[in-house]
């Protein structure tokens, strides 16, 4: 199909000025213009240190080869000289002492000449000094380690606890906890929400440029979508971490990965009807789920914790819309290949590569062509991070103009969402392999006739 192509910078510009000139309702989005490529920005205002502790001393929070995903250096290119990282707090001690380490012989010493690592929150608790109180909490430790009510496994409720007041940002998902624990989570949620404090979850998906444009055309033009349909196709071959492929420790691909596409569904189709969810998989014992490059020896899980190697499912929204996902487990190399449409009366919105270099498919009414928008250098790590700061620093002016894209409650109903995928294909499986037991047992009883 033939395409028209233009750039984001239009498009963006396009939106703004249909908005500057419209309605001034509350929005459900963020305006792309704020979206600044992170080599354009200048350091935000001030001369007072900015004190930030960072829980977690991993990929997550320092980056790593497998991803573009690094939240100390986004902070240190929104914060600049003002970013003081009073603490690291990580149980592997010399892991976060060699990664600060690197810091303090880099060009952003001045934020970690300082820093003081520690085994657990209590730790710092007990030596910090007023000096040392932070202004925002980056949690970005396993979220076996968070997002409930229990001992050990809640972060959040201790933050709030002897922290009341200052801002956190959560890595998504918010658990991986039992399924139990779901209802863990939205009393979590209660507790932010009633004591004010500001929380940012990081679904940064919802932040690009080209996911921002896809909401304003639907606000703009009152459309009710009517279906999301997503995809997402993972490099195994790339992914060495053997929790990953163990469903007791990362509660499987769906809830750990597709997180993010599930989120993304939601944003743009609303609530689920939970007890709608269908779906089915292709597990690692059935023919088509063998995979021939894992860097993992896969024998040292148990059969019942493997992984799938594909899961499709399918959903109502509260609106009467339907929904579907499908993830894959099959691709080789390094490169993703991801997927979203939307679909509403005479449009549908396109997002392909979202994670690396974001393109947008526009087809509108009266036109059987696409419009092709590319969003090169779009970074929405950065875009989280530092929408997130100008909320903590109140330098808005507009109430509108600053707002987060993904709170605590609302990453919590992604989470009870993915693991709705779960079970749906868990009980698919199960019934499956009940109906081929019964239909063994009854050729066998035939047979002894």
């Amino acid at each position: 199909m033939q395409s028209r192509r233009t750039s984001a910078t239009a498009a963006v510009r396009r939106m703004s000025e249909r908005r500057s000139s419209g309605r001034s309702s509350r929005r459900q989005s963020i305006d792309p213009t704020r979206l600044v490529p992170m080599d354009k920005v200048t350091h935000i205002g001030g001369s007072d240190d900015f004190n930030v502790v960072f829980i977690g001393a991993g990929n997550i929070m320092f980056g790593s080869d497998e991803g573009p995903w690094n939240h100390s250096f986004r902070f240190e290119h929104k914060l600049g000289r003002r970013l003081k990282v009073v603490a690291l707090i990580d149980p592997a001690i010399e892991r976060a002492t060699a990664v600060l380490q690197k810091k303090c012989d880099s060009f952003v010493v001045s934020a970690y000449q300082d820093t003081r690592v520690y085994k657990t929150l209590e730790d710092f608790i007990k030596n910090m000094t007023p000096r040392e109180r932070p202004r925002a909490i980056v949690i970005g430790s396993p979220p076996m380690f968070r997002g409930s009510l229990h001992v050990g496994r809640d972060i959040e409720v201790q933050i709030l606890k002897h922290f009341p007041g200052v801002a956190m940002f959560i890595e998504k998902p918010i658990a991986t906890g039992p399924y139990e624990y779901i209802k863990d989570g939205f009393q979590v949620a209660r507790m932010i929400t009633e004591t004010k404090t500001i929380c940012s979850v990081g679904y940064m998906l919802r932040y690009l440029k080209a996911v921002q444009l896809m909401k304003q055309i639907i606000e703009e033009n009152n459309l009710t979508v009517m279906s999301t349909i997503a995809r997402y196709a993972c490099a195994y071959e790339s992914i060495a971490k053997p929790d990953w492929w163990d469903k007791s420790k990362s509660a499987g691909p769906i809830i750990e990965q597709g997180t993010h596409f599930c989120d993304l569904s939601r944003y743009f189709g609303g609530e689920v009807d939970i007890s709608s969810v269908q779906a089915h998989s292709l597990e690692w014992d059935e023919n088509a789920g063998q995979l021939s490059q894992m860097r993992i020896d896969e024998s040292k899980i148990a059969p019942e914790n493997r992984i799938p190697r594909v899961t499709a499912a399918t959903w109502k929204y509260d609106s009467g819309a339907v929904g579907s996902f499908t993830h894959v487990v099959a691709l080789q190399g390094t490169n993703y290949s991801c997927e979203l449409e939307v679909y509403a009366d005479g449009y549908l919105l396109k997002l392909v590569n979202p994670y690396v270099q974001p393109v947008l498919h526009i087809r509108r009414p009266g036109d059987d062509f696409e419009q092709t928008t590319t969003f090169p250098d779009d970074d929405p790590f950065f875009s989280e991070v530092s929408n997130l700061i100008d909320i903590i620093e109140d330098i808005e002016e507009d109430p509108e103009a600053a707002q987060i894209l993904s709170n605590y409650e609302d990453a919590v109903k992604t989470y009870e969402f993915t693991w709705a995928i779960r079970l749906a294909s868990e009980r698919s499986r199960a019934a499956k392999l009940k109906a081929s037991q019964d239909a063994g047992k009854a050729q066998k009883a035939q047979q002894t006739e």
